[in-house]
């Protein structure tokens, strides 16, 4: 009578189970020509994996999230979508992309992908491990992330997955069809460079960006040896214009930092010419830089054009130095219409300002992604 029970049980739990994948099947059908979206970066694409370590660089707790579908704090560094979400909700893939860790994945999300991007983190080793002191502000901020390394590795435990669920022929597939988007570096040049000793004691500006550029480098082969093969890396921002370095080094007007916008100029340059060059040595691979610069600036430089009054400050307090936990429900409140900022705190787009700059960019790049 145990045994039999035990029986029902499992042939119950495997009914479930290939009832999950046939619906994540009729979904995963409803697709463009790249069958999965799959991320690997920094804060800008962090839905929520540094929710799952331990490090002070969070935002699972309001104000943040308060216009995500159920004003919930997911752990995005926004007031709603960010970048990921919103390129595999144009492309059709699906409306969000999870983050890896810390969330029970279903079936669906497997095999339509997922985020390893961890707030943080960067090309270079050290970002993902730095001390920061904003000295200006006399906050400390522990910057522990999940270093790129550490997400190819959480890559390779979800190629396994992956065929756990659709099977080794497949997953092999979809690895090599989806889109792969690499959005990370700024906070090598304004975290780890900038703002602290370390690197610029060892390295002039030049030499700096030539080892960040090495260390791309070396994270897009072995992503590509992993499988990937379509692979959007964005270039920096202009990081002078941040509403964090404004006020950090523009002075009391609180100006856009010349140096560090030219800094920012220089590794587009040498991370472009390096990219093109990966493209001409690896075979079959299609990786594409893409220039969030020019478009950030922009709207920087051109606010009414874009409908927005407020491009100096974030929404979140005082625009002038609140992110992550210092951001919370226990400051000066939130701005009356988030619509009209550019920034939600004082390092982060809000939704609006993501929905504008990744409709102009998936335009411009439009043979890459279509």
């Amino acid at each position: 009578m145990k045994g039999a029970r035990t029986t029902s049980i499992s042939i119950c739990c495997m009914f479930i189970l290939l009832l999950e994948n046939s619906q994540a099947e009729t979904k995963w059908q409803n697709k463009t020509r790249s069958p999965a979206i799959i991320v690997f970066g920094d804060s800008i694409v962090d839905p929520g994996n540094n929710n799952a370590i331990a490090t002070m660089v969070k935002c699972n707790f309001a104000p943040y999230g308060q216009d995500f579908p159920g004003g919930q704090a997911t752990g995005r560094f926004s007031n709603g979508k960010i970048p990921s979400d919103i390129m595999a909700s144009n492309l059709g893939i699906k409306q969000y992309v999870p983050a890896y860790l810390g969330t029970e994945l279903s079936a669906f999300d497997i095999l339509t992908g997922v985020s390893f991007a961890s707030g943080g983190s960067g090309y270079d080793p050290l970002t993902s491990e730095l001390v920061t002191l904003y000295a200006t502000y006399f906050i400390y901020l522990i910057q522990q992330a999940i270093s790129m390394t550490q997400q190819l590795n959480l890559f390779k435990e979800y190629k396994q997955k992956l065929k756990e669920i659709a099977g080794e022929k497949r997953a092999n597939a979809i690895i090599s069809k989806s889109l792969y988007s690499v959005i990370t570096g700024t906070d090598d040049l304004a975290n780890t460079y900038f703002s602290t000793p370390f690197r610029s004691v060892e390295y002039d500006l030049p030499s700096y960006i030539k080892f960040v550029v090495q260390c791309a480098s070396s994270f897009l082969q072995e992503l590509y040896h992993l499988g990937a093969r379509k692979v959007a890396v964005a270039g920096v921002s202009p990081i002078g214009c941040l509403p964090s370095q404004r006020s950090l080094a523009g002075g009391i007007e609180r100006e856009c930092v010349t140096r560090y916008n030219e800094a920012a100029l220089m590794l587009n340059s040498v991370l472009a010419k390096e990219i093109q060059r990966l493209n001409y040595t690896l075979p079959g691979s299609e990786f594409l830089f893409v220039d969030m610069y020019d478009t950030l600036l922009d709207m920087i430089q051109h606010p009414n054009a874009y409908g927005f009054e407020e491009v100096a400050k974030g929404c979140c307090g005082t625009g002038i130095f609140e992110v992550t936990l210092t951001c919370n429900r226990f400051t000066a409140g939130v701005c009356e219409d988030v619509s009209k900022y550019l920034f939600w705190d004082v390092y982060h787009p809000t939704e609006r300002g993501y929905e504008i700059m990744i409709q102009k960019l998936q335009t411009k790049y439009s043979p890459f992604f279509n």
